[in-house]
């Protein structure tokens, strides 16, 4: 129950949601059980495509139904970690089948840049505008307690620009940035518990059943996400690239754009579903925390499935455009933790996300992605230089934890 008495009863849309991403898998986990039917790869992208969405729908809400259970940093850890499970699924894909054709090398790299990009491009711009919108503010103000996802997200994102460095995401940034994650983890087991509203789908469920009902059912739409997730992945990938190669388009970006939207839309829905019922705090330290699983887990999981699928202890190569992407992914990164390190995100902020991001797809050349690198980057050294003191403040302490500026005590 949320902390201002008993949850309101569900809303005949919230049925509605529930029945939607249940059966959206359902097509494709038949076609799958007769062999694909014969379906053409467009039909084989779009009908897996959509199974992948019901999935990850389903992971959302019964994380979010964990928030009852365990510390909200913990439970937005899992909420986010869950949530980029499909993305998970299709990347490691990649990097598997890249141990055995080095073609495939380029796609894992893009899927996970795209990815990243996307949720600050697009899902940090979203939330903040409709929090501010609906708040009628110009701009929202984040929780304190969202500085444990901040501090690993400055973290990694000053590692990776270490990453190309070696010409190859290898087994020791895998090493870095997995500890980086379990760093994590044990810090936002420490969490404090507190009481939660929950949205949609998962208040249904929290409403129509019991403790024991609710874990039951919130374990059972895990099981057939993970089933679901399990049999659309590799068809899903492997359509996007055939789509590419068959109809003259970029595979490239086809992997970097299609497959993250895909799989991450869920996401995207649940944390403005969160703005809008003001509470856009929660919907960005959700994000912020699906931006540090990505970060971490899923950068340092690629080398692994690299080297098994190879035979052997070796990196995942990079080319000279995925080197680009990913100091670019870097750089917005970099940009969006400064601009987020005193708490506080502008609506101003969150449209010059949106339109960098939104212009990087219509000027996807080598030039433009130097350009775009620079101006994220010359962005972020010129906030913590020529912008508010407390900012820099802030993002020096998010760095160094027990760094305090003159004057002022710890808080």
């Amino acid at each position: 129950m949320s902390a201002d008495g008993p949850p309101s009863r569900p809303r005949a849309r919230d049925v509605v949601w529930f029945a939607l991403g249940v059966l959206l898998p359902v097509p494709w986990l038949f076609c799958a059980a007769f062999g694909g039917l014969g379906l053409p790869y467009g039909w084989v992208a779009f009908v897996a495509g959509i199974a992948i969405l019901g999935a990850a729908f389903m992971l959302s809400w019964s994380c979010e139904v964990a928030e009852r259970d365990i510390p909200q940093s913990l439970a937005l850890l899992a909420l986010a970690l869950v949530g980029v499970l499909p993305e998970y699924a299709i990347d490691l894909h990649f990097a598997w089948m890249a141990g055995k054709d080095p073609s495939y090398a380029g796609y894992a790299v893009a899927n996970m840049t795209g990815a990243n990009r996307l949720l600050i491009g697009f899902g940090w711009a979203a939330v903040v505008l409709v929090a501010c919108w609906k708040g009628r503010t110009e701009r929202l103000v984040i929780h304190p307690r969202q500085r444990l996802e901040l501090r690993f997200l400055v973290w990694a994102t000053l590692y990776s620009f270490f990453i190309p460095l070696s010409g190859s995401i290898d087994l020791f940034d895998a090493a870095v940035l997995l500890g980086l994650f379990l760093a994590y983890v044990r810090s936002a087991m420490k969490g404090e518990h507190e009481d939660v509203e929950l949205l949609g789908p998962a208040r249904l469920i929290d409403v129509e059943f019991s403790d024991l009902g609710r874990r039951t059912w919130a374990l059972a739409l895990f099981a057939f996400a993970g089933l679901a997730i399990f049999v659309s992945a590799e068809p899903f990938a492997e359509s996007l690239v055939h789509i590419g190669r068959n109809h003259d388009i970029d595979e490239f970006l086809l992997v970097q754009w299609i497959a993250p939207l895909a799989s991450e839309s869920p996401e995207f829905i649940v944390a403005v579903l969160f703005a809008l019922r003001l509470r856009g705090s929660v919907g960005i330290g959700a994000l912020v925390s699906s931006k540090v699983n990505q970060w971490t887990l899923l950068v340092g999981a690629i080398p692994i499935a690299y080297a098994i699928s190879l035979g052997e202890p070796a990196g995942l190569p990079l080319d000279a455009r995925q080197t680009e992407e990913l100091l670019l992914t870097s750089a917005q990164s970099l940009l969006a933790a400064v601009m987020l390190a005193n708490l506080e995100f502008s609506r101003k902020e969150a449209i010059a996300l949106a339109v960098l991001f939104a212009a990087q797809l219509f000027l996807p050349s080598t030039t433009a992605r130097w350009w775009f690198f620079a101006f994220y980057m010359v962005a972020a050294v010129g906030l913590l230089i020529r912008g508010p003191k407390d900012q820099r403040d802030a993002f020096l302490m998010l760095l160094l934890p027990r760094w305090r500026p003159s004057g002022r005590s710890e808080a």
